[in-house]
């Protein structure tokens, strides 16, 4: 179980953001999920988005450079200890995190979801659902 999340890598000057985002509004596109990453030079923009091939045919033909990370949507209860516990169970498996970053979620829910990069998909995944937490399909973020 994954989400593909599109990564876009952008120049790190002004006006490059908004000519992405811009794109992507023009094209009805509806962001679930945005981190953004940055070196003096370069950006990357992490996506979390409704419609993942439409997304990236519009990026494509608008000339942005991206690609497609297989990531895990996970559902987190929304109280304190809620991420400690996901966390807890990871590192009690021994994976790695490269990164994380929260996605929208529904306000009247009392979940949260987060986005994580780890270094074994599969162990993360097995070892989340024995622990009973929930793991996120793509048509589940996508309806978010």
């Amino acid at each position: 179980m994954s989400v593909k999340q599109i990564s876009v890598f952008l120049e790190n000057k002004p006006g490059c953001l908004h000519e992405m985002t811009k794109v992507l509004a023009d094209a009805k596109i509806d962001l679930r999920g945005l981190s953004l990453a940055e070196t003096s030079e370069f950006g990357i923009v992490r996506l979390i988005v409704d419609d993942v091939l439409g997304t990236a045919t519009v990026l494509k033909d608008a000339g942005f450079v991206s690609s497609l990370t297989d990531v895990i949507a996970v559902e987190v209860l929304n109280v304190p200890g809620g991420l400690n516990k996901v966390l807890e169970i990871l590192h009690g498996e021994k994976i790695n995190i490269e990164y994380m970053y929260a996605i929208l979620g529904n306000k009247t829910s009392e979940t949260a979801y987060m986005i994580f990069r780890v270094n074994d998909n599969s162990k993360a995944t097995s070892a989340l659902n024995n622990s009973g937490i929930k793991i996120m399909e793509q048509a589940e973020i996508s309806a978010l």
